[in-house]
Protein backbone atom coordinates (compact mmCIF):
# COMPACT_ATOMS: atom_id res chain seq x y z
CA UNK A 1 0.00 0.00 0.00
CA UNK A 2 1.31 3.37 -0.90
CA UNK A 3 2.03 5.79 2.05
CA UNK A 4 1.53 9.02 1.18
CA UNK A 5 1.76 12.28 3.61
CA UNK A 6 0.10 15.53 2.85
CA UNK A 7 1.29 18.73 4.16
CA UNK A 8 -1.72 21.08 4.59
CA UNK A 9 -5.03 20.42 4.72
CA UNK A 10 -6.22 23.09 2.58
CA UNK A 11 -8.24 22.52 -1.28
CA UNK A 12 -4.74 21.51 -2.23
CA UNK A 13 -4.25 18.58 0.43
CA UNK A 14 -8.02 17.73 0.89
CA UNK A 15 -9.12 17.20 -2.79
CA UNK A 16 -5.45 15.18 -2.99
CA UNK A 17 -6.27 13.27 -0.10
CA UNK A 18 -10.01 11.89 -0.85
CA UNK A 19 -8.62 11.39 -4.37
CA UNK A 20 -5.59 8.94 -3.20
CA UNK A 21 -8.17 7.22 -0.41
CA UNK A 22 -10.28 6.49 -3.22
CA UNK A 23 -7.36 4.39 -4.85
CA UNK A 24 -6.72 2.57 -2.08
CA UNK A 25 -3.62 4.42 -0.41
CA UNK A 26 -2.91 4.84 2.96
CA UNK A 27 -2.92 8.81 3.71
CA UNK A 28 -2.00 11.13 6.54
CA UNK A 29 -3.14 14.95 5.97
CA UNK A 30 -0.85 17.11 8.64
CA UNK A 31 -2.41 20.55 9.22
CA UNK A 32 -1.42 23.40 11.55
CA UNK A 33 -5.17 24.95 11.89
CA UNK A 34 -7.73 22.84 10.66
CA UNK A 35 -9.19 21.12 7.95
CA UNK A 36 -9.84 23.55 4.80
CA UNK A 37 -6.58 25.05 6.11
CA UNK A 38 -6.49 29.00 5.73
CA UNK A 39 -8.71 29.22 2.55
CA UNK A 40 -11.69 28.02 4.41
CA UNK A 41 -10.77 29.52 7.90
CA UNK A 42 -9.39 32.78 7.10
CA UNK A 43 -9.45 33.44 3.17
CA UNK A 44 -11.44 32.64 0.73
CA UNK A 45 -14.56 31.24 2.65
CA UNK A 46 -14.38 34.29 5.36
CA UNK A 47 -14.75 36.96 2.33
CA UNK A 48 -16.89 35.38 0.02
CA UNK A 49 -19.36 35.29 3.39
CA UNK A 50 -18.54 38.66 4.38
CA UNK A 51 -19.45 40.03 0.69
CA UNK A 52 -22.44 38.39 0.63
CA UNK A 53 -23.77 40.46 3.48
CA UNK A 54 -22.76 43.39 1.60
CA UNK A 55 -24.27 42.07 -1.54
CA UNK A 56 -27.83 42.32 0.34
CA UNK A 57 -27.08 46.21 0.89
CA UNK A 58 -25.99 45.94 -2.94
CA UNK A 59 -29.20 44.42 -4.40
CA UNK A 60 -31.35 47.58 -2.25
CA UNK A 61 -30.09 50.91 -4.31
CA UNK A 62 -32.15 50.46 -7.62
CA UNK A 63 -34.99 49.24 -5.99
CA UNK A 64 -36.61 52.24 -5.83
CA UNK A 65 -37.01 51.59 -9.69
CA UNK A 66 -38.60 48.53 -9.28
CA UNK A 67 -41.73 50.21 -7.23
CA UNK A 68 -39.89 48.82 -3.75
CA UNK A 69 -39.44 51.95 -1.70
CA UNK A 70 -36.93 51.47 0.93
CA UNK A 71 -34.90 54.23 3.44
CA UNK A 72 -31.51 53.17 2.73
CA UNK A 73 -30.37 56.16 5.19
CA UNK A 74 -32.40 54.26 7.71
CA UNK A 75 -30.32 50.53 6.98
CA UNK A 76 -28.00 49.54 9.53
CA UNK A 77 -25.10 46.84 9.56
CA UNK A 78 -25.06 44.53 12.56
CA UNK A 79 -21.05 43.96 12.49
CA UNK A 80 -20.72 41.53 14.81
CA UNK A 81 -23.60 39.49 13.94
CA UNK A 82 -22.18 39.28 10.21
CA UNK A 83 -18.91 38.43 11.63
CA UNK A 84 -20.05 36.06 13.58
CA UNK A 85 -21.99 34.57 10.77
CA UNK A 86 -18.88 34.81 8.98
CA UNK A 87 -16.97 32.96 11.40
CA UNK A 88 -19.35 30.44 12.07
CA UNK A 89 -19.56 29.39 8.50
CA UNK A 90 -16.09 29.15 8.28
CA UNK A 91 -16.15 26.49 11.31
CA UNK A 92 -18.99 24.64 10.41
CA UNK A 93 -17.42 24.16 6.38
CA UNK A 94 -13.78 23.16 8.11
CA UNK A 95 -16.05 20.22 10.10
CA UNK A 96 -17.67 18.98 6.82
CA UNK A 97 -14.35 18.33 4.79
CA UNK A 98 -12.78 17.06 8.33
CA UNK A 99 -16.18 14.76 8.72
CA UNK A 100 -15.50 13.90 4.63
CA UNK A 101 -12.08 13.10 4.61
CA UNK A 102 -12.38 10.63 7.77
CA UNK A 103 -14.94 8.93 5.88
CA UNK A 104 -12.58 8.11 3.13
CA UNK A 105 -10.19 6.48 5.77
CA UNK A 106 -7.86 9.31 5.66
CA UNK A 107 -5.98 10.13 9.13
CA UNK A 108 -5.83 13.67 10.52
CA UNK A 109 -3.73 14.93 12.52
CA UNK A 110 -3.43 18.72 13.94
CA UNK A 111 0.39 19.59 13.80
CA UNK A 112 3.14 21.09 11.46
CA UNK A 113 5.22 19.18 9.19
CA UNK A 114 8.70 19.38 7.81
CA UNK A 115 11.04 17.22 5.59
CA UNK A 116 13.27 15.12 8.41
CA UNK A 117 15.38 12.93 5.71
CA UNK A 118 18.85 12.44 6.47
CA UNK A 119 20.08 13.40 3.38
CA UNK A 120 18.78 14.09 -0.17
CA UNK A 121 18.21 11.03 -3.02
CA UNK A 122 16.37 8.97 -0.57
CA UNK A 123 13.36 6.73 -2.56
CA UNK A 124 11.24 6.62 0.59
CA UNK A 125 10.67 10.39 2.80
CA UNK A 126 10.60 11.03 6.15
CA UNK A 127 7.92 14.17 7.39
CA UNK A 128 8.52 14.92 11.17
CA UNK A 129 4.79 15.85 12.51
CA UNK A 130 5.30 17.79 15.76
CA UNK A 131 1.46 18.15 17.56
CA UNK A 132 1.11 19.44 21.23
CA UNK A 133 2.02 15.56 22.43
CA UNK A 134 5.49 15.43 20.54
CA UNK A 135 6.76 14.48 17.53
CA UNK A 136 6.29 11.60 15.07
CA UNK A 137 8.01 10.96 12.15
CA UNK A 138 6.31 9.10 9.11
CA UNK A 139 8.00 7.13 6.45
CA UNK A 140 6.44 8.19 3.24
CA UNK A 141 6.58 6.57 -0.61
CA UNK A 142 4.92 10.13 -1.80
CA UNK A 143 4.89 13.74 -0.18
CA UNK A 144 2.62 16.34 -1.67
CA UNK A 145 3.60 20.10 -0.52
CA UNK A 146 0.08 21.71 0.11
CA UNK A 147 1.51 24.51 2.29
CA UNK A 148 -0.03 27.64 1.08
CA UNK A 149 0.85 31.04 1.64
CA UNK A 150 0.38 33.91 4.09
CA UNK A 151 -1.07 37.75 3.53
CA UNK A 152 2.93 39.22 2.32
CA UNK A 153 3.49 42.49 4.89
CA UNK A 154 5.49 45.39 4.22
CA UNK A 155 7.73 46.70 6.62
CA UNK A 156 6.97 50.05 6.41
CA UNK A 157 3.42 48.92 6.95
CA UNK A 158 3.28 46.15 9.67
CA UNK A 159 -0.44 45.17 10.73
CA UNK A 160 -1.22 45.57 14.22
CA UNK A 161 -4.46 43.90 14.33
CA UNK A 162 -6.21 47.70 15.35
CA UNK A 163 -5.72 50.28 12.35
CA UNK A 164 -3.65 48.69 10.26
CA UNK A 165 -4.93 45.32 9.28
CA UNK A 166 -4.67 42.41 7.04
CA UNK A 167 -7.62 40.70 5.56
CA UNK A 168 -7.67 37.82 8.10
CA UNK A 169 -8.16 40.58 11.33
CA UNK A 170 -10.80 42.63 9.26
CA UNK A 171 -12.88 40.15 11.38
CA UNK A 172 -12.25 40.98 14.55
CA UNK A 173 -13.89 44.73 14.08
CA UNK A 174 -16.63 45.65 16.83
CA UNK A 175 -17.62 48.57 14.21
CA UNK A 176 -17.54 49.51 11.03
CA UNK A 177 -14.59 51.88 9.84
CA UNK A 178 -14.99 55.78 9.55
CA UNK A 179 -13.12 55.73 6.80
CA UNK A 180 -11.40 52.81 5.08
CA UNK A 181 -7.70 52.59 2.91
CA UNK A 182 -7.82 49.66 1.10
CA UNK A 183 -3.79 49.21 -0.39
CA UNK A 184 -3.37 47.57 -3.10
CA UNK A 185 -5.76 47.44 -5.84
CA UNK A 186 -5.59 43.72 -7.20
CA UNK A 187 -8.73 40.51 -6.95
CA UNK A 188 -8.33 41.03 -2.48
CA UNK A 189 -8.47 44.87 -2.65
CA UNK A 190 -10.97 45.59 -4.83
CA UNK A 191 -13.42 42.53 -3.19
CA UNK A 192 -12.90 44.23 0.26
CA UNK A 193 -13.02 48.03 -1.51
CA UNK A 194 -16.63 46.98 -2.73
CA UNK A 195 -17.95 44.93 -0.01
CA UNK A 196 -17.22 47.76 2.23
CA UNK A 197 -18.17 50.82 -0.50
CA UNK A 198 -22.01 48.45 -0.20
CA UNK A 199 -21.72 48.78 3.35
CA UNK A 200 -22.01 52.75 3.54
CA UNK A 201 -18.28 53.29 4.42
CA UNK A 202 -16.18 55.78 2.88
CA UNK A 203 -13.70 54.13 1.04
CA UNK A 204 -10.60 55.44 -0.94
CA UNK A 205 -8.67 52.53 -2.71
CA UNK A 206 -4.44 53.07 -3.02
CA UNK A 207 -3.40 51.63 -6.46
CA UNK A 208 -0.09 51.94 -8.15
CA UNK A 209 -1.53 51.45 -11.13
CA UNK A 210 -3.45 54.13 -13.42
CA UNK A 211 -6.93 51.86 -12.84
CA UNK A 212 -8.44 49.13 -9.92
CA UNK A 213 -7.94 45.52 -11.64
CA UNK A 214 -4.86 45.82 -13.28
CA UNK A 215 -4.61 42.02 -14.30
CA UNK A 216 -8.12 41.95 -15.52
CA UNK A 217 -10.48 42.54 -18.21
CA UNK A 218 -9.63 46.31 -18.54
CA UNK A 219 -13.47 47.31 -19.94
CA UNK A 220 -14.51 45.18 -16.69
CA UNK A 221 -12.37 47.30 -14.09
CA UNK A 222 -14.16 50.64 -15.86
CA UNK A 223 -17.43 49.11 -14.82
CA UNK A 224 -16.30 48.78 -11.28
CA UNK A 225 -14.74 51.82 -11.14
CA UNK A 226 -17.98 53.73 -12.40
CA UNK A 227 -19.75 52.19 -9.56
CA UNK A 228 -17.32 52.88 -7.07
CA UNK A 229 -17.51 56.51 -8.10
CA UNK A 230 -21.23 56.34 -8.31
CA UNK A 231 -20.87 55.42 -4.77
CA UNK A 232 -18.49 57.61 -3.50
CA UNK A 233 -15.09 55.50 -3.39
CA UNK A 234 -12.20 57.38 -4.47
CA UNK A 235 -9.36 55.83 -6.96
CA UNK A 236 -6.26 57.22 -5.82
CA UNK A 237 -4.22 56.27 -8.88
CA UNK A 238 -0.33 55.94 -9.22
CA UNK A 239 -0.12 55.97 -5.98
CA UNK A 240 2.41 53.80 -4.75
CA UNK A 241 2.35 53.44 -0.47
CA UNK A 242 5.98 53.61 1.19
CA UNK A 243 4.62 53.22 4.81
CA UNK A 244 1.75 53.97 6.77
CA UNK A 245 1.66 54.96 10.26
CA UNK A 246 -0.36 55.12 12.99
CA UNK A 247 -2.19 58.69 14.48
CA UNK A 248 -3.99 59.28 17.53
CA UNK A 249 -7.78 59.58 15.23
CA UNK A 250 -6.71 56.36 12.74
CA UNK A 251 -3.71 56.18 10.43
CA UNK A 252 -1.28 57.84 7.55
CA UNK A 253 -0.54 56.13 4.38
CA UNK A 254 2.49 58.11 3.14
CA UNK A 255 3.10 57.79 -0.89
CA UNK A 256 6.47 57.52 -2.60
CA UNK A 257 5.43 61.04 -4.61
CA UNK A 258 4.86 62.89 -1.17
CA UNK A 259 1.38 62.68 -0.69
CA UNK A 260 -0.32 62.10 2.32
CA UNK A 261 -3.78 59.86 2.21
CA UNK A 262 -5.57 59.88 6.21
CA UNK A 263 -8.03 57.94 7.36
CA UNK A 264 -9.58 55.58 10.20
CA UNK A 265 -8.08 52.43 9.28
CA UNK A 266 -5.92 51.11 6.59
CA UNK A 267 -6.20 47.17 5.05
CA UNK A 268 -3.40 46.01 3.19
CA UNK A 269 -3.83 44.11 0.25
CA UNK A 270 -0.44 43.61 -1.05
CA UNK A 271 -0.05 39.65 -2.32
CA UNK A 272 0.53 36.11 -0.54
CA UNK A 273 4.30 35.00 0.03
CA UNK A 274 4.34 31.18 0.11
CA UNK A 275 4.23 29.07 3.80
CA UNK A 276 7.42 27.58 2.48
CA UNK A 277 10.16 28.14 4.96
CA UNK A 278 11.68 26.10 7.71
CA UNK A 279 9.67 22.91 6.06
CA UNK A 280 12.72 21.51 5.73
CA UNK A 281 12.78 21.77 1.88
CA UNK A 282 16.93 21.46 2.33
CA UNK A 283 16.71 18.13 3.27
CA UNK A 284 15.19 16.83 0.27
CA UNK A 285 17.11 18.98 -2.64
CA UNK A 286 14.44 21.34 -3.31
CA UNK A 287 15.56 24.87 -3.97
CA UNK A 288 12.36 27.33 -3.78
CA UNK A 289 12.54 29.32 -6.89
CA UNK A 290 11.72 33.36 -7.15
CA UNK A 291 9.78 34.71 -4.06
CA UNK A 292 9.94 31.53 -2.39
CA UNK A 293 7.13 29.28 -4.44
CA UNK A 294 8.12 25.89 -5.01
CA UNK A 295 8.57 25.00 -8.33
CA UNK A 296 6.11 22.17 -10.19
CA UNK A 297 5.42 20.91 -13.54
CA UNK A 298 2.39 20.40 -15.54
CA UNK A 299 1.12 17.51 -13.29
CA UNK A 300 2.35 18.82 -9.93
CA UNK A 301 6.17 16.97 -9.95
CA UNK A 302 8.56 18.90 -7.80
CA UNK A 303 12.46 18.85 -9.02
CA UNK A 304 12.85 15.12 -6.54
CA UNK A 305 10.71 11.85 -6.89
CA UNK A 306 7.97 11.05 -5.29
CA UNK A 307 7.61 14.77 -4.08
CA UNK A 308 4.91 16.44 -5.43
CA UNK A 309 3.46 20.15 -4.59
CA UNK A 310 0.27 21.99 -5.02
CA UNK A 311 -1.95 25.07 -4.44
CA UNK A 312 -0.23 28.50 -3.30
CA UNK A 313 2.84 27.44 -2.41
CA UNK A 314 3.24 27.18 -5.94
CA UNK A 315 2.29 30.42 -6.86
CA UNK A 316 0.73 28.63 -10.01
CA UNK A 317 -2.27 30.84 -10.54
CA UNK A 318 -3.90 31.71 -6.82
CA UNK A 319 -6.79 30.37 -6.65
CA UNK A 320 -8.71 27.63 -4.61
CA UNK A 321 -10.09 25.63 -8.19
CA UNK A 322 -6.55 25.50 -9.38
CA UNK A 323 -5.04 24.35 -6.18
CA UNK A 324 -7.42 21.51 -5.95
CA UNK A 325 -7.19 20.56 -9.35
CA UNK A 326 -3.32 20.68 -8.82
CA UNK A 327 -3.71 18.35 -5.91
CA UNK A 328 -5.84 15.39 -7.54
CA UNK A 329 -3.95 15.75 -10.68
CA UNK A 330 -0.46 14.85 -8.40
CA UNK A 331 -2.43 11.64 -6.85
CA UNK A 332 -3.67 10.50 -9.77
CA UNK A 333 0.07 10.59 -11.02
CA UNK A 334 1.61 9.40 -8.04
CA UNK A 335 -1.08 6.33 -7.77
CA UNK A 336 0.06 5.45 -11.67
CA UNK A 337 -3.64 6.40 -13.10
CA UNK A 338 -4.30 8.10 -16.35
CA UNK A 339 -4.16 11.88 -16.14
CA UNK A 340 -3.95 15.13 -18.31
CA UNK A 341 -1.82 17.87 -17.41
CA UNK A 342 -3.14 21.15 -16.14
CA UNK A 343 -4.19 23.66 -18.61
CA UNK A 344 -4.18 27.26 -16.82
CA UNK A 345 -6.34 28.68 -20.15
CA UNK A 346 -8.98 26.85 -19.58
CA UNK A 347 -9.07 28.30 -16.38
CA UNK A 348 -12.19 30.10 -15.07
CA UNK A 349 -11.63 32.91 -12.52
CA UNK A 350 -13.63 35.32 -10.18
CA UNK A 351 -13.79 38.39 -8.77
CA UNK A 352 -16.10 39.04 -6.12
CA UNK A 353 -16.66 42.67 -6.63
CA UNK A 354 -20.51 43.60 -7.11
CA UNK A 355 -20.80 43.49 -9.81
CA UNK A 356 -19.11 40.61 -9.97
CA UNK A 357 -16.32 40.27 -12.95
CA UNK A 358 -15.72 36.35 -14.57
CA UNK A 359 -12.94 35.69 -17.03
CA UNK A 360 -11.91 32.19 -18.92
CA UNK A 361 -9.66 31.83 -21.56
CA UNK A 362 -7.45 34.34 -23.47
CA UNK A 363 -7.97 37.72 -22.68
CA UNK A 364 -8.64 40.91 -24.22
CA UNK A 365 -5.21 42.17 -23.80
CA UNK A 366 -4.28 38.93 -25.44
CA UNK A 367 -6.12 40.11 -28.58
CA UNK A 368 -5.45 43.50 -28.94
CA UNK A 369 -1.93 43.02 -28.85
CA UNK A 370 -2.13 40.68 -31.92
CA UNK A 371 -0.51 37.92 -29.85
CA UNK A 372 -3.76 35.68 -30.48
CA UNK A 373 -5.99 36.10 -33.34
CA UNK A 374 -9.23 36.45 -32.41
CA UNK A 375 -12.92 37.16 -33.71
CA UNK A 376 -14.42 39.31 -30.50
CA UNK A 377 -17.60 40.33 -29.43
CA UNK A 378 -19.22 42.68 -26.84
CA UNK A 379 -23.08 42.81 -25.02
CA UNK A 380 -24.09 45.04 -22.75
CA UNK A 381 -26.58 43.96 -20.26
CA UNK A 382 -28.36 46.79 -20.97
CA UNK A 383 -29.73 45.51 -23.88
CA UNK A 384 -30.62 41.80 -22.53
CA UNK A 385 -34.37 41.85 -21.45
CA UNK A 386 -33.75 40.25 -18.07
CA UNK A 387 -31.09 42.72 -17.59
CA UNK A 388 -33.83 45.43 -17.93
CA UNK A 389 -36.56 43.43 -16.02
CA UNK A 390 -34.22 43.75 -12.89
CA UNK A 391 -33.20 47.43 -13.31
CA UNK A 392 -29.60 46.25 -14.39
CA UNK A 393 -27.82 48.97 -16.40
CA UNK A 394 -23.61 47.84 -16.09
CA UNK A 395 -22.14 45.11 -17.56
CA UNK A 396 -21.59 42.86 -20.38
CA UNK A 397 -20.97 39.84 -21.90
CA UNK A 398 -18.10 39.32 -24.14
CA UNK A 399 -17.00 36.23 -26.22
CA UNK A 400 -13.96 35.31 -28.03
CA UNK A 401 -13.76 32.76 -31.07
CA UNK A 402 -10.81 31.62 -33.09
CA UNK A 403 -11.52 33.40 -36.37
CA UNK A 404 -11.05 30.60 -39.09
CA UNK A 405 -13.16 27.95 -37.13
CA UNK A 406 -15.24 29.69 -34.86
CA UNK A 407 -13.71 27.57 -31.71
CA UNK A 408 -14.61 29.43 -28.43
CA UNK A 409 -10.89 30.21 -26.97
CA UNK A 410 -12.85 32.96 -24.10
CA UNK A 411 -14.78 35.14 -22.58
CA UNK A 412 -15.81 38.05 -19.72
CA UNK A 413 -19.15 38.46 -18.02
CA UNK A 414 -19.90 40.70 -15.56
CA UNK A 415 -22.87 40.87 -14.16
CA UNK A 416 -24.67 40.08 -10.80
CA UNK A 417 -23.86 36.26 -10.26
CA UNK A 418 -21.05 36.11 -13.05
CA UNK A 419 -19.48 33.44 -11.44
CA UNK A 420 -22.48 31.45 -12.69
CA UNK A 421 -22.87 32.82 -15.75
CA UNK A 422 -19.08 32.08 -16.88
CA UNK A 423 -19.85 28.14 -17.25
CA UNK A 424 -21.11 27.49 -20.15
CA UNK A 425 -18.01 29.80 -21.65
CA UNK A 426 -15.51 27.56 -19.72
CA UNK A 427 -17.25 24.27 -20.62
CA UNK A 428 -17.10 25.60 -24.39
CA UNK A 429 -13.11 26.60 -23.53
CA UNK A 430 -12.47 23.52 -22.28
CA UNK A 431 -14.37 21.22 -24.63
CA UNK A 432 -13.14 23.36 -27.94
CA UNK A 433 -16.96 24.34 -28.40
CA UNK A 434 -17.67 26.65 -31.21
CA UNK A 435 -19.84 29.56 -31.32
CA UNK A 436 -22.10 27.77 -33.89
CA UNK A 437 -22.76 25.09 -30.56
CA UNK A 438 -23.65 27.64 -28.46
CA UNK A 439 -25.80 29.86 -31.31
CA UNK A 440 -27.49 26.35 -31.81
CA UNK A 441 -28.27 26.21 -27.62
CA UNK A 442 -31.85 26.51 -26.24
CA UNK A 443 -31.65 29.31 -23.62
CA UNK A 444 -34.21 30.16 -21.25
CA UNK A 445 -36.17 33.61 -22.11
CA UNK A 446 -35.77 35.88 -20.49
CA UNK A 447 -32.64 35.31 -18.90
CA UNK A 448 -28.75 36.52 -18.41
CA UNK A 449 -27.66 33.87 -20.16
CA UNK A 450 -29.62 34.38 -23.59
CA UNK A 451 -26.86 36.96 -24.28
CA UNK A 452 -23.77 34.09 -23.94
CA UNK A 453 -26.18 32.47 -26.75
CA UNK A 454 -26.91 35.77 -28.33
CA UNK A 455 -23.24 36.44 -28.97
CA UNK A 456 -22.89 33.21 -30.23
CA UNK A 457 -24.76 34.07 -33.26
CA UNK A 458 -23.65 37.30 -33.64
CA UNK A 459 -19.94 35.31 -34.19
CA UNK A 460 -21.36 32.65 -36.20
CA UNK A 461 -19.74 33.50 -40.05
CA UNK A 462 -21.91 33.12 -42.98
CA UNK A 463 -19.04 34.63 -45.49
CA UNK A 464 -18.37 31.16 -46.77
CA UNK A 465 -21.83 31.31 -48.66
CA UNK A 466 -20.57 34.57 -50.17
Amino acid sequence: MTRIVIMGGGPAGYEAALVAAQHGADVTIVERDGLGGACVLYDCVPSKTFIASSGALAKMHDLGELGINTDMADTRVDLPTVHGRVKGLALAQSADIRARVQREGVRVVIGEARFCDEEPGLATHKVAVTTKDGTEKLPADVVLIATGATPRVLPGAVPDGERILDWRQLYELQELPEHLAVIGSGVTGAEFASAYTEMGVKVTVVSSRDRVLPHEDADAAAVLEEVFSQRGTTVAKQARADRVERTEKGVEIHLADGRVIEASHALMTVGSVPNTKDIGLDKVGISPGPGGFITVDRVSRTSVPGIYAAGDCTGVLMLASVASMQGRIAMWHALGEGVAPIKLKTVAANVFTHPEIATVGISQQAIDSGEVPARTIMLPLATNARAKMEGLRRGFVKLFCRPATGVVVGGVVVAPQASELILPIALAVQNQLTVDHLALTFSVYPSLSGSITEAGRQLMRHDDLD
